[in-house]
């Protein structure tokens, strides 16, 4: 299942510089003639792909896009400045519809691929162009005209960059509340989750990642069982796996390391690939521990499964540890997306 991230923006082209009536006034020189020039064109929205960007979280907050006027002209023939065009980057494989029209205007596949969303307006005539033989002295000039309007709908198919596994009632839901403004169902009973729920994680602007929450997990998943197969197809799918686990008394069977040894089970079954995949152990619900309970518990769990990977101690319900856990993830995110871009460019 590919996920879509939405948003609706307005573009508006600049509008075309006005040409002028102008007549050359300079001493010795009676008849100078027409000399107005013509304006500038507008400046057009041009979109980019950007394949450092992945989500159109930014287009929440900024939802407007302007580019710049045409000047008019002047005296002396001088043609207006043109406005500069205005590019906006998008991410790799986003879908430009016209909302009014409900036209597909393009969908950008490729890093660097640009399309022109809105054309700007083409400069006005200043009088020198209506200069001839028998208009010797033209009194019209044109306006420019205007920039295109639009209100764009940005579609984009998205990858979770992250995915999150655990048993039912681990806390994933809650998890991907607490980093996200994603809204998922939370109760205190399994199977909360029926569908997957995708969050995009905002650190701050351009720093951006996806988070996959899905279903939880049961013994038998690999053979259909459960949420099965499909579960195990949009984990395959995420670069990085977060294994969540509940450490209180009262959740699942009651032992940690047998529920996460079950679900590594099943990943191995389902493929080589998914079970090799990067994973981090997060620990949740510390909230339910005191403190020298809950530090018992985690190196009680640590010890049992012989865990080497990196280790989160977190609660998300109180959202102690998740910041600096989202924070760890953006930078291993940026950093497979660096290397991923390195070798794209040796090939």
């Amino acid at each position: 299942m590919k996920f879509v991230d939405e948003a609706t923006i307005r573009v508006e082209a600049g509008n075309g510089g006005n040409g002028v009536i102008s007549f050359r006034r300079e001493k010795y020189i009676p008849f100078g003639g027409p000399d107005g020039g013509d304006g500038g064109d507008g400046g057009s929205i041009i979109l980019i792909a950007n394949e450092e960007l992945n989500t159109l979280v930014d287009f929440r907050f900024q939802k407007a896009f302007r580019a710049e006027h045409g000047k008019k002209g002047a005296g002396a023939q001088c043609t207006g400045k043109s406005g500069t065009d205005l590019v906006i980057p998008v991410p790799v494989g986003t879908i430009i519809t016209d909302q009014d029209t409900g036209e597909q205007i393009g969908d950008l596949v490729k890093p660097g691929q640009r399309i022109k969303v809105a054309q700007g307006g083409f400069h006005g005539l200043g009088n020198t162009r209506f200069k001839s033989s028998t208009n010797r002295a033209p009194r019209k000039a044109t306006e420019g005209t205007p920039g295109e309007h639009r209100i764009l709908q940005l579609e984009l198919k998205l990858l979770a960059d992250v995915g999150l596994l655990g048993m039912p009632n681990a806390g994933k839901s809650t998890l991907i509340r607490a980093l996200s403004s994603a809204r998922p169902k939370i109760a205190d009973y399994p199977f909360t989750t029926l569908y997957p729920n995708l969050g995009v994680v905002s650190i701050e602007a351009h720093r951006s990642f996806v988070m996959a929450d899905i279903p939880g997990l049961i013994e038998g998943a690999a053979e259909g069982a459960g949420l099965g197969i499909q579960f195990l197809k949009h984990l395959s799918r995420t670069g990085l796996l977060l294994h969540i686990v509940d450490i209180s008394p009262f959740g699942g069977s009651g032992d940690p390391v047998e529920d996460v040894r079950k679900i590594e089970q099943e990943l191995e079954k389902f493929s080589d690939q998914l079970a090799g995949q990067e994973r981090w152990l997060v620990l949740n619900k510390l909230d339910l521990l005191d403190d020298e309970a809950a530090a018992a518990r985690c190196d009680e769990i640590i010890e049992g499964l012989e865990w080497a990977g990196p280790v989160f101690r977190i609660s998300a319900m109180q959202k102690q540890g998740t910041r600096e856990l989202s924070y760890r993830i953006m930078e291993y995110i940026e950093k497979v997306r660096e290397k991923s871009k390195d070798e794209r460019e040796k090939q």
